[in-house]
């Protein structure tokens, strides 16, 4: 996993408190005082002393607790792109100082760092840099989740399927288990998702329309590229490409089910054209398939994964 990490700036000491205590605990052994707010007052760079604290007592058994505070405070601190908590954090998890041992967890930290030209990262990466297979990273580390915008419904209070829907979708088990599976990675209801499947291929995997639409979602080979899908044909790369596309059409038009339903149909630039639902018989029917079987009129979307139609904007004027 890549990750934008941009430099901490006059935060460091965020993670005073919890080094604070993990090297208290270890003072008595090392018959060394540190004075908080003299280090906040003196240090031109606190983290980097801060560092130097928890090095210098990391032959010194210490407290359990202390170090699992302080490789919190560092993992916040890291996750901001400070270089000397990312290497901190690294050495916690190459010695399993507050935290499991997990050389691979260990080796991300020190890249990290290291690219920040940090030299005793750089030193210690290469002890770890083979390591494998690849760990996930701690929860404080990674990105915080998409922001989700959920769009006016004026339906908000109707079922989003009939129950005659849902026997339909739990009629195809094994699809509906991949759909559950995979919608949430790409913040989609598993009833849209099924609802598209349903209409575009009527659950056939190996479905292929007159202008070589593939698979369960009925992606045509641009889409397919677009969308990194290498075999159109197998289940889950096909759901995978439509729920993305799916993903991208929902931010394009603002989450109106309506409109995502003719763009994927026509695309979105006929929809463009036309302000709203192309006068294609075809999408038009198409339209009317997809809301019978998905009831809401809105769907959340992301608000920071394209910019929006511009035609959105102008039909709002000419609505007021």
């Amino acid at each position: 996993m890549n990750f934008n990490l941009n430099p901490l700036y006059g935060k460091p000491l965020i993670i005073l408190a919890g080094l604070m205590v993990c090297a208290s605990s270890m003072a008595s052994e090392a018959n060394t005082e540190v004075n908080a707010q003299e280090v906040k007052k003196s240090l031109k760079n606190p983290n980097a002393m801060l560092v130097e604290m928890a090095f210098k007592f990391k032959n010194t058994p210490g407290s359990a607790n202390g170090y699992a505070e302080a490789a919190t405070s560092y993992c916040h601190a890291a996750r901001d792109g400070d270089a000397d908590a990312q290497y901190a954090l690294g050495w916690m998890y190459a010695n399993g100082k507050g935290v499991s041992i997990d050389q691979s967890i260990a080796a991300q930290l020190y890249a990290m760092a290291a690219e920040q030209n940090h030299a005793r990262a750089i030193e210690s990466l290469a002890t770890v840099a083979n390591t494998v297979p690849p760990s996930k990273l701690p929860a404080c580390l990674l990105p915080d989740p998409p922001k989700m915008v959920v769009a006016n419904s004026k339906n908000t209070d109707q079922k989003t399927i009939s129950d005659q829907t849902a026997a339909l979708f739990y009629s195809q088990s094994r699809i509906l288990k991949l759909v559950d599976k995979l919608a949430p990675r790409y913040l989609i209801d598993t009833n849209l998702a099924m609802a598209f499947i349903a209409v575009e291929s009527g659950f056939n995997v190996q479905a292929t329309s007159p202008k070589n639409a593939q698979g369960l979602m009925q992606l045509i080979p641009e889409t397919a590229e677009r969308f990194g899908v290498k075999n159109a044909y197998k289940a889950e790369d096909n759901i995978k490409g439509g729920l993305a596309y799916l993903q991208w059409l929902l931010a394009y038009f603002k989450g109106d089910v309506e409109l995502v339903a003719a763009a994927y149909n026509s695309g979105e630039r006929a929809v463009d054209k036309y302000k709203g639902v192309p006068p294609y018989a075809e999408t038009q029917m198409y339209v009317k398939k997809i809301i019978g079987l998905y009831n809401k009129s809105s769907h959340p979307y992301r608000d920071d994964l394209v910019k929006a139609s511009p035609m959105l904007d102008l039909v709002k004027k000419r609505s007021i």
